[in-house]
């Protein structure tokens, strides 16, 4: 018998080819690893490369002056000019929480109606353009959205400040990505390296935004979508430090460590999360599509935001995105009664104001929702099993949450443990909540905080059409 001879050199088969044509003296190819065979549709040239940097840079500045604009109308909203919003909110009368909302109401409702009068058509929503690869944002609908969502933030509407950020980014990519003439695919890849950028920029979590461009907006955690994901993430992130701090967005967050009680929680909480998690994205949902339009539109958020003002002068953790209530949470404060009572409400006007037809953000309102729901179901926990700090319970139930809620178990781990720059010791039962929970919506609906929003897509003649999922619509009978 003669002996085969060994392989001759030859040149890989990724794209773009490497520049040491060789193979190793095994033989074997680096593209047996799967995440390295290829950029796929969307090459990442030089071309894009330079495209990428520079929507990282418009990213981050465009951020910068989307919370410059936040912070000074929640100054000038609730007269205060150091600490944080909510306290801010609490230091105010009640005359001047409720007169607020009802600004806010008038503008929002007046705007609104204005930009999709004279915007008809046109598209705002980063999630519908990337996943449907039809149409582009347009300039004059995202730029108007995410300054009036950021003007009724600001002024105490619960809703999330992350939407407008994530908008502008992903609008600058879709600009740029025309301007240096990219195909069609770099340019999704561009959009939602931005998208992902706005977000890690307004909260300086870097990561976060990455897995949130890979594991969300694209879909697809390989090395060609986080390479490119990470760099705008970190350059939008350092350019946003010319105004924004360089820290946690929850300071003074303790060092939590895992304990049998929590793990054993962790596990039981899972599905109650995942159950309640499931439940809001539902009647987000519905309430998306049934959200009011026409004239009516013009006085619904007057009405919204004057409720959430009536109730705020009770409970006024609940104006605004929720972040200092999760801040509270993850502290350790508040009482059985309390949280729970927050978790229920927090939804509850949220949804309202989108009812109204507002625009805004779901993250921060959903996760600081799980940190207060976790944080009174470990209330109830230790007094079974004591000995675990309340903040803990919070940590572990707003990343079920989040995680869940946006079917994204990964990005929902990174962003809390990012924004807390804690939380490493919770790792485990964070992992063991998360993965039940997510579990628990993927198998019970399957629907997330973005693609339950998704606008209805016009009604094609003929046969009804069979959803993309290929369930037949037997799901939504």
């Amino acid at each position: 018998m003669t002996r085969s001879k060994p392989a001759k050199a030859s040149e890989r088969l990724r794209q773009p080819q490497p520049y040491l044509r060789t193979r190793l003296p095994s033989g074997r190819g680096a593209t047996e690893q799967p995440n390295v065979t290829g950029d796929g549709e969307a090459a990442l040239s030089p071309r894009f490369w330079l495209a990428l940097v520079l929507t990282g840079v418009a990213t981050g500045l465009l951020g910068v002056a989307l919370m410059a604009l936040l912070f000074h109308v929640e100054s000038a909203a609730f007269g205060y000019h150091r600490g944080d919003f909510q306290s801010g909110v609490e230091a105010a009368s009640a005359l001047r929480r409720v007169t607020s909302l009802l600004i806010a109401g008038v503008f929002g409702g007046i705007a609104w109606f204005l930009l999709r009068r004279y915007t008809p058509g046109k598209k705002s929503e980063i999630d519908d353009v990337l996943w449907s690869q039809s149409g582009e944002l347009s300039v004059r609908r995202s730029t108007g959205s995410s300054i009036i969502s950021e003007i009724v933030i600001g002024m105490g509407v619960s809703l999330g400040r992350e939407a407008a950020p994530k908008t502008m980014g992903g609008l600058s990519g879709g600009l740029l990505g025309r301007w240096f003439g990219l195909s069609g695919a770099q340019q999704r890849l561009l959009i939602a390296c931005g998208g992902g950028a706005g977000l890690a920029a307004v909260y300086n979590v870097p990561l976060g935004g990455a897995f949130f461009t890979a594991e969300i907006l694209v879909g697809s955690v390989s090395i060609a979508t986080m390479l490119p994901a990470l760099a705008c993430c970190g350059i939008a992130t350092v350019t946003a430090w010319v105004y924004l701090p360089n820290q946690a967005t929850y300071l003074d967050v303790p060092g939590y460590h895992v304990s049998p009680a929590l793990l054993v929680w962790a596990l039981l909480a899972g599905p109650l999360i995942g159950l309640g998690a499931a439940g809001y994205i539902r009647g987000i949902g519905w309430l998306s599509h049934h959200r009011i339009t026409g004239t009516p539109s013009l006085f619904a958020p007057l009405v919204a935001f004057g409720a959430l003002g009536v109730i705020g002068i009770a409970y006024p953790q609940l104006f605004g995105n929720g972040k200092d209530m999760a801040h509270d949470a993850f502290l350790g404060g508040g009482t059985i009664g309390f949280l729970l009572v927050l978790a229920v409400l927090k939804p509850a006007v949220t949804a309202l104001c989108l009812a109204s037809g507002a625009s805004g953000g779901l993250f921060t309102p959903v996760m600081s929702t799980g940190a207060v729901l976790g944080g009174g179901l470990g209330l109830v926990w230790t007094h079974l099993w004591p000995g675990t700090p309340v903040g803990a319970y919070a940590m572990v139930g707003a990343a079920a949450m989040i995680g869940c809620a946006m079917q994204a178990p990964i990005t929902g781990l990174a962003l809390v443990l990012e924004l807390t720059h804690s939380g490493f010791g919770l790792m485990t039962p964070m992992i063991i909540a998360t993965v039940i929970a997510t579990a628990a919506v993927r198998y019970l609906d399957g629907y997330s905080i973005y693609s339950a929003r998704l606008p209805a897509r016009p009604a094609a003649p003929g046969p009804a059409a069979v959803p993309a999922d290929g369930s037949g619509g037997l799901g939504d009978r």
